[in-house]
């Protein structure tokens, strides 16, 4: 993959951008690659290009990539101001619940649907996953569609107002937790160690309620890429995005071996052959 300015806006001119109507909603969705489908949903406050430069590397790794435009400005660099606008607009936004309710952002319910057809078009055992930040827990959520077998949570960070607690209700997390049971399978998750929005509460009550079907990963603060956008030094101001903005693109450091650990998560639960045992 060619080397791309993460300090410029990106054009995302090598996705072709689709206008998808689920319901009464339309959304944007970038679209790359062949093979099985993976979705990676956007962290806030958008695509930005390390968002996208993830998006490339699942392309690249053999997969479909599904990037649906959730909020902010497709491709722009976060700036601060920019930034905080769009992350206080999808707080008090209908289709996102910042605040613990004890059921999913309605937004889910699109991206359940949106999966379904992505695996209709690009076929497999199923569909991949990966939530970030805001749209973190999104990824356990869209368990209840069946075509998705690999969900990933990096830094989930619902509710904002209650860290030692899940995004999901009680029920939904019974069903999600009888699908690992019963299908095999397992939730891959990552955040920092010190990290304010996604605290080692949150993946404390994740694993008392799936227990060994949840595989949390803690990287050391250390290992944050330092240097990043403005949004993510002037307003997020502590490691926070594993796979993205506070990556470190060199071999051998922690958050590029959470992005192969990811990768392979992918190509293991989608590219390999499941016998009818799993």
């Amino acid at each position: 993959m060619p080397n791309r300015s993460m300090t410029k806006d990106d054009p995302l001119e090598d996705f072709d951008r689709r206008t998808i109507t689920i319901g009464a909603v339309s959304k944007s969705v970038y679209v790359a690659g062949t093979g099985p489908a993976v979705i990676v949903m956007p962290e806030m406050p958008g695509i930005s290009p390390h968002v996208a430069r993830f998006a490339r590397w699942v392309r690249d790794a053999g997969f479909t990539v599904f990037v649906p435009s959730l909020f902010g400005r497709d491709g722009a660099v976060p700036t601060v101001d920019e930034g905080l606008t769009v992350f206080k607009r999808a707080c008090v936004s209908a289709e996102f619940r910042a605040l613990a309710v004890d059921e999913p952002s309605p937004a889910v319910r699109w991206l359940r649907s949106l999966a379904a057809s992505a695996h209709e078009e690009c076929g497999g055992p199923g569909v991949g996953v990966i939530g970030m930040c805001f749209t973190g827990n999104f990824a356990l959520s869209m368990m209840l569609e069946p075509s998705v077998i690999a969900p990933v949570l990096a830094q989930p960070s619902l509710p904002l107002d209650r860290p030692d607690e899940t995004d999901s209700g009680p029920e939904e997390l019974e069903a999600v937790c009888s699908r690992l049971e019963a299908e095999d399978l397992t939730v891959l998750a990552y955040r920092f160690q010190g990290d304010p929005f996604c605290r080692a509460q949150r993946f404390a009550a994740y694993s008392k309620a799936m227990g060994e079907r949840f595989v949390g990963k803690v990287l050391p603060d250390e290992a944050a890429n330092a240097t990043t956008s403005p949004f993510f030094e002037h307003v997020i101001a502590n490691p926070h995005s594993v796979v993205t903005a506070h990556l470190v693109d060199e071999a051998g450091s922690p958050t590029t071996v959470a992005r192969d650990e990811i990768l392979q998560f992918f190509r293991e639960r989608l590219l390999a052959e499941r016998t009818s045992d799993q």
